[in-house]
């Protein structure tokens, strides 16, 4: 356990849910202290074939069914034998287990975890996969762990934590119009590199970042990780309150679960929003962003619209405001897998899935699919493609010889409509 510090010592919110979490009455960046998990969350993937085999073979129960969540998204919708054989595997020791808590093919665990009322303010949190990072957008601390972790949390409902410093990130003034959060944070990423924030916080704040929907907070603390950083975080607000308020979760606490204004932090990074333009990562890293400018004309034989970073009720809406009245341009394929069943439903409902569909894309079925070089999306031999993904590492996506652009539905729905990287603006 780390040293406990005067309960008068100033705190940011992520170090309060850790010391909450620990028992403490604070802590201080570079303590090691041992942490109980409110909420474990595993897929298809890390989960039950890795993370729950090494569970049985340890011979001990899951130290609360309650606190456990298993989401299926990874390999779905595949009539591959291997995906056939993960999900065989998934539902059987789920049955076997008898846990409450399965949410099989609902969509992208990431999006599904909180729409089910599992995420609030507050809570420390732990999930088989490096993109759990996106929790912090609801005001919760959660960290992405591998299989043997994910065991030991299983077996024990605790998990050591070097507490991080924090890298704040205050962005001031507004976005302009065809400028989204994807765009801010791939900034940040051609800024500071995907090592930038290695192993900190990463806490967004600023005029322009409580300006934005949910959704939008959900794409910069989604991409913490592209930044090395351990989680995002967003200070929970009446933005947080209201859209928790139409899930299940019940005890949401945003006035107690803000961090202290003079808790120290090792690095703030002031950006002006008004200043950013859509911006573009090309091939094969994150990292490698710079205006779309900079690529425009660039030919793509796809552009997908997709993934726990892209593919939310505000990305689908995005998309259809430059797509509205267009159609995609010929020989490129256009690609859309909503995040969710239940944001696929609620774009279906508005009127922009037809809006999309018109426009010549192919709503695919929910799920990680294209992301991960799965489905009918998988990019081809020496393919180019624009995603609104959040890597484009070689081979991720597809063929090793292909390539991938990364970018916001605003910039993905304008190369659909091109066939080029295209600055979206010009359809607004």
């Amino acid at each position: 356990m780390g040293q406990s510090q005067p309960p008068s010592q100033s705190m940011t919110l992520s170090e309060k849910i850790i010391a909450k979490a620990a028992g403490l009455d604070s802590v201080k960046p570079g303590d090691i202290v041992t942490c109980a998990v409110d909420v474990a969350m595993m897929h298809d993937s890390s989960g039950p074939r890795r993370a729950g085999k090494m569970l049985d073979e340890l011979g001990v129960p899951i130290w609360d069914k309650d606190k456990l969540v298993v989401i299926t998204d990874h390999y779905t919708n595949d009539e591959d034998p291997n995906s056939v054989e993960i999900q065989k595997i998934t539902h059987a020791w789920v049955a076997e287990k008898q846990l409450p808590h399965f949410l099989p093919e609902q969509g992208i665990c990431h999006v599904v975890l909180p729409e089910n009322g599992f995420l609030k303010p507050g809570l420390f949190c732990v999930g088989g996969d490096s993109h759990s990072t996106t929790a912090g957008a609801f005001g919760a601390f959660m960290v992405g762990i591998g299989a043997t972790e994910l065991a030991s949390v299983l077996a024990t409902g605790e998990i050591w934590v070097r507490v991080p410093e924090t890298l704040r990130l205050d962005v001031s003034g507004c976005l302009s119009e065809g400028v989204a959060a994807k765009d801010v944070i791939l900034k940040l990423c051609g800024d500071i590199g995907i090592m930038g924030a290695n192993y900190m916080v990463v806490e967004y704040g600023g005029e322009a970042v409580k300006a934005m929907t949910i959704d939008e907070r959900m794409t910069l603390t989604n991409m913490a990780a592209e930044l090395g950083g351990k989680t995002g975080i967003i200070a929970p607000d009446e933005t947080t309150a209201q859209w928790l308020a139409a899930t299940a979760a019940s005890g949401v606490d945003i006035k107690t679960w803000q961090g202290d204004a003079d808790a120290p932090v090792a690095k703030t990074i002031s950006m002006d929003g008004t200043a950013i333009s859509p911006q573009v990562a090309a091939p094969s890293n994150p990292e490698n962003a710079a205006d779309v400018s900079e690529h425009a004309g660039t030919p793509v034989g796809q552009a997908y619209i997709g993934a726990c970073t892209g593919a939310k009720l505000d990305d689908l809406r995005m998309a259809a405001a430059i797509v509205n009245g267009r159609t995609k341009a010929t020989g490129t394929r256009f690609f859309v897998a909503p995040g969710s069943n239940r944001i696929r439903d609620a774009a279906a409902d508005e009127g922009t899935l037809k809006i999309l569909e018109d426009a010549g894309a192919t709503i695919l079925p929910t799920g990680c699919g294209g992301c991960i070089g799965l489905g009918p999306a998988r990019l081809e031999e020496n393919m180019t493609g624009i995603s609104s993904t959040n890597r484009n590492f070689v081979g991720r996506a597809g063929e090793k010889s292909s390539k991938l652009y990364l970018g916001s539905a605003y910039s993905v729905a304008a190369a659909a409509i091109t066939g080029e990287i295209t600055d979206p603006r010009e359809f607004l």
